[in-house]
């Protein structure tokens, strides 16, 4: 079968959901390697592995990636130009020595199209957060604004696109320079790189706002999510026989949560939650104990999140991708507390669907309880949410990503969506 190459950003939740990919893909006979640091990976399966030997360059453009001071708005241009950078000078290389028959690139690092167009591979691009593609009417998928198409809404949509330009300027300064060193078309943004095979999105059309002018050859595809790996953690005696029952997390990124998860806490207790909280090793055992303080019932480092959803009444979270996704999938009200990143345009396409609730990462935990408790008692919301999730679910998953992939990068044909959906 096919050796193809991943390119991903050393950022969690992207390497997690291309491990999904990955492992549909092995399941169908084909062999993966990822452009990724040691450790990267958690898979033990033979067919998916580390690319051996990275360049020094890369190896320091993707550890400045992973340091989460480099990820504040008016460093990112420049962390990310960085990594573009080192790869459209290494990448070349690697892969001709890898042999591979095909690319699998992240929308958010542009390198890897341009060094596969530049070689003559082929390539599909998977959005991994929200799909990048740009459209007149639309807010950049970086942009907290609800959706609208009066005047003022496009007013605002076009200025902000402007200034998210402005500092996104190092990047698309380098992805000028390197496509026509390459031999290329120049092209200067990342959605200007995009796969013209195939262009596959963890996300789904009916969590989406309305859009009109998405290629062809898109696809959502919903959660990119593989088979559980090792045991699954244990939860606390008890935690699944109270009601109502909460659970609470800020995610993977989040360097200093605990001032937020103490508000999250205090607004469970204030809404006659029990409450779970996640803090994924960020805490100390005082704030561990200020937590409990605060209100939570159970505070651990880990669990199995999707399993321990099933069972909750209410999610409040960061309104992270892969937390909303799964939250969606088990039609749970989920109240949004949007921190960074493009948790405040996912937030936006929630409420604007009716599945759930946003609020300031400043608001006070009495604020928080108030939307706990109307969520709590909306019956509305747990009907679209039962829609939502048959949807979600109707999208196929990593299975479906694996069958595009699969067959974009063997016929080197573009892959068409069916035309009602």
């Amino acid at each position: 079968m096919s050796h193809y190459a991943i390119v991903v950003p050393p950022l969690y939740s992207h390497i997690r959901a291309m491990e999904a990919l990955a492992m549909a893909l092995s399941a169908r006979g084909h062999r993966l390697t990822f452009v990724l640091p040691p450790d990267a990976l958690t898979p033990d399966d033979a067919r998916v592995q580390l690319c051996p030997g990275l360049p020094e360059a890369i190896l320091q453009a993707q550890r400045r990636m992973q340091n989460p001071a480099n990820r504040a708005l008016w460093r990112i241009a420049n962390t990310m130009a960085a990594l573009t950078d080192a790869l459209c000078h290494e990448l070349p290389a690697l892969l001709r020595t890898l042999r591979v028959d095909g690319v699998i690139v992240d929308q958010m690092e542009p390198a890897g199209s341009l060094v596969s167009e530049s070689l003559g591979l082929p390539f599909v691009s998977v959005a991994c957060a929200l799909p990048i593609n740009r459209e007149p009417h639309l807010p950049l998928s970086v942009m907290p604004f609800a959706w609208g198409e009066d005047e003022k809404s496009q007013r605002l949509y076009r200025g902000s696109e402007r200034v998210y330009d402005l500092i996104m300027r190092p990047l698309y300064r380098a992805l000028d320079a390197h496509s026509r060193r390459l031999g290329l078309t120049p092209r200067d943004r990342p959605d200007r790189c995009l796969s013209p095979l195939a262009q596959i999105a963890q996300w789904a059309q009916s969590l989406d706002f309305p859009r009109y002018a998405l290629p062809e050859s898109f696809h959502y595809i919903g959660a990119l999510r593989g088979p559980a790996v090792g045991t699954a953690l244990a939860l606390p005696e008890g935690a699944l026989n109270v009601s109502p029952l909460g659970y609470a997390s800020l995610g993977t990124l989040q360097k200093h949560p605990y001032l937020q998860l103490r508000r999250m806490a205090a607004a469970c207790r204030r809404a006659g939650v029990n409450a779970m909280i996640t803090h994924c090793n960020t805490l100390s055992p005082d704030e561990i104990a200020g937590l409990y303080r605060s209100g939570a019932t159970w505070v651990e480092a880990f669990i199995d999140q999707p399993a321990f959803i099933q069972h909750a009444d209410v999610v409040v979270s960061h309104a992270g991708l892969n937390t909303v996704l799964e939250t969606v999938a088990a039609a749970r009200p989920l109240l949004m507390v949007p921190m960074a990143f493009d948790q405040p345009a996912i937030a936006a396409r929630i409420v604007h669907h009716g599945l759930g609730r946003r609020v300031s990462r400043y608001a006070a935990s009495a604020t928080m309880a108030r939307q706990i408790g109307a969520l709590l008692d909306d019956e509305g919301a747990r009907a679209r949410l039962q829609a939502a999730s048959r949807a979600l679910a109707a999208c196929g998953g990593a299975a479906r990503g694996a069958e595009i992939v699969e067959q974009a990068l063997t016929t080197g044909r573009p892959v068409l969506r069916a035309p009602d959906s």
